[in-house]
């Protein structure tokens, strides 16, 4: 079976974390977070997957090349940005003949995808959308289905005396090869807003699935992802790694004095230093350095960064390459970019986000 991965966002809300490299390959516990999707979709029985690429497309083709997880891999550039129904049209127009999985390339998320197929194929569908339970109905848009799971209607950013489910929509479909010619094409066209409306009542089933669901697209929904991992909320194959645990790979340097709770996770090539202290749900990518008395409070530490001695980070990421000087404090939410530097003793305000020099002005330029 064939896939098409929609990976062309610039990944706006996590800059600048995604000033250099798109948010598909945005380290998640030393793993891109699409090699999360490549193995999801290797389980259900594909085989080939075809990238619908736009921002950054040669980073993603760089980090997977030709087959990866048992999946042959193909990459598709957008002319321009072409929306959901739009990338999948160009992705797959040409090169998929038979019934396919169309996802989107942030979602993290375990639900058995070879369970939407086989619900897709009994029904005799068109289309078929994986539904998740949210707890707060109200942030997104709503799918209304029947009892025979054929979708009776969207509802976008309901009211609270509109709400009558709590299911949206997953970014994870079944589409028949039909369905393309239902794309116009010349213009970006969203699937969410017009393919799948289109289609009510014209054999579009959905299926509610349980399990987790994370749309990994700002910086706290980057952040949990590391905490559910590490705390086994999600289910992965990341060898090495105990649910609950330390997880401390062997060719990490972790001074004896030093203190780590878990769950957390310290990557190969990392060096904590003697009394440091690495808090439950923190994250230190290769190569990175935990200086003496630093604390980690439920931080992501990506690749080369150094967190200066007696800082405090709090649930924050810190970029590649970053410095964070000596006694200075991050607090919660803050993104600290690629090569920035955080001056000794300075305090960063919950939430803030710290871009390169000059980066700023060009990175809202491009919104």
């Amino acid at each position: 079976m064939d896939a098409v991965v929609l990976v062309g966002g610039e990944g706006t809300r996590l800059r600048p974390l995604t000033m250099e490299r798109p948010k598909p390959v945005l380290p998640l516990l030393g793993r891109p977070l699409l090699a999360y999707v490549l193995e999801r979709l290797a389980a259900a029985g594909v085989t080939r997957v075809i990238f619908g690429c736009g921002y950054l497309p040669d980073a993603i083709q760089g980090c997977f090349g030709e087959r990866a997880y048992g999946v042959a891999l193909e990459y598709v550039v957008e002319p321009r940005p072409m929306g959901t129904a739009g990338g999948i049209r160009h992705a797959a127009r040409g090169r998929i003949s038979e019934t396919f999985l169309a996802l989107n390339g942030d979602i993290l998320a375990d639900a058995p995808l070879a369970a939407l197929v086989a619900e897709h194929r009994a029904r005799g569908a068109r289309a078929t959308i994986s539904l998740t339970p949210v707890e707060d109905p109200s942030r997104y848009g709503l799918v209304r289905t029947g009892p025979d799971g054929s979708v009776l209607g969207f509802l976008e950013k309901p009211e609270a005396a509109e709400i009558d489910t709590n299911l949206i929509n997953a970014g994870a479909y079944v589409l028949e090869p039909g369905v393309l010619d239902l794309i116009e094409d010349g213009r970006a066209v969203s699937i969410e807003r017009e393919t799948f409306p289109a289609l009510v009542g014209d054999g579009l089933f959905a299926l509610a699935q349980p399990g987790y669901w994370s749309d990994v697209g700002t910086p706290e929904s980057y952040i949990a992802a590391h905490h559910d991992l590490l705390a086994g909320r999600i289910h992965s194959h990341l060898p090495g790694l105990t649910p609950g645990g330390r997880w401390i790979d062997n060719a990490a340097t972790v001074s004896t004095e030093a203190v780590l709770e878990p769950p957390c996770h310290v990557a190969a090539g990392a060096i904590v230093a003697a009394g440091a202290q690495i808090g439950a749900g923190s994250s230190v990518a290769t190569g990175a350095e935990v200086e003496e008395r630093a604390q980690l409070l439920g931080a992501v530490v990506q690749e080369r960064a150094r967190i200066g001695v007696g800082a405090v980070v709090e649930a924050a990421v810190i970029g590649p390459r970053a410095q964070i000087g000596a006694g200075a404090h991050i607090e919660s939410r803050v993104v600290v970019g690629p090569g920035v530097a955080i001056a000794a003793g300075a305090r960063i305000s919950a939430g803030e986000r710290i871009f390169p020099e000059g980066a700023r002005e060009a990175s809202e330029g491009d919104r």
